[in-house]
């Protein structure tokens, strides 16, 4: 995982601010359920020399539009 050199200004796949991307080439996990800091990622394919990739968009509570209230807790 790394932090892609020029990202864009905006989330290309959903096109809201973001407070961070990150470049992933292998699988993860993502649980935002009880997330105090992101409410959303958005995924969007990229390329890592060649090789498949996808970026990840964290967005904020404020960014995706909610309060940062956790669910079911």
């Amino acid at each position: 995982m790394y932090v892609p050199d020029d990202p864009p200004a905006t989330c290309p796949a959903c096109g809201d601010p973001y407070e961070s991307v990150s470049r992933h080439t292998d699988g993860f996990v993502a649980n935002l359920l009880d997330n105090e800091r992101y409410r959303r990622v958005c995924f969007h394919p990229s390329t890592d020399g060649g090789d498949p990739a996808f970026d990840c968009y964290h967005h904020t509570h404020a960014q995706a539009g909610t309060d940062g209230a956790v669910d079911g807790g």
